[in-house]
């Protein structure tokens, strides 16, 4: 057992699911009774998803129906920035982005965690948007994945690459 065995800590969202749960959020605002004659609508722009309604409440609620739909197909809302509603007009708008890739800031955090808390023996190593955690024990590596699924990050975080 010389090799060593790793995984890499990630923050990656998959744009076809964000793309399906745009979709199936205008496809409910434009069915759903409340949300008649009030301009609602969401959609893209560029990398951002675009809200808009006439009042402030129903801006508001194309934004909890777009939750709603990013819950349901396992997109963590950790990522989501939304700014507050901002009136453009006669129209109130929402700009949304998805924030994807660990930041260097919050991989030092990681980092630390896995070396203050973490069994020894254990290596973290910043990469780009990601941080490589090695060790020569698949059991210590198990065991920082329990480390970091308990705490409270203010991020989203997957185990990948796992060796």
């Amino acid at each position: 057992m010389a090799s060593e065995s790793s995984f890499d800590i990630v923050n990656k969202v998959d744009r076809q699911e964000v793309d399906n749960a745009v979709n199936q959020a205008a496809k409910e605002i434009s069915q759903r009774f409340d949300f008649k004659n009030v301009d609602a609508g969401i959609k893209w722009s560029g990398e951002a998803i675009d809200m808009q309604a006439s009042t402030e409440e129903r801006v508001n609620a194309v934004l909890d129906v777009f939750k709603d739909k990013l819950v349901k197909r396992q997109i963590s809302l950790k990522g989501l920035e939304a700014d507050e509603p901002k009136l453009s007009g006669k129209i109130y708008k929402i700009n949304a982005t998805i924030d994807a890739g660990i930041t260097q800031e919050n991989a030092k955090k990681l980092s630390k965690l896995i070396r203050d808390e973490g069994p020894k023996g254990v290596k973290a190593q910043i990469q780009g948007e990601e941080l490589r955690v090695s060790s020569k024990s698949r059991d210590d590596l198990q065991a920082v994945q329990a480390l970091i699924k308990g705490q409270d990050l203010d991020f989203a975080v997957q185990f990948v690459n796992y060796r």
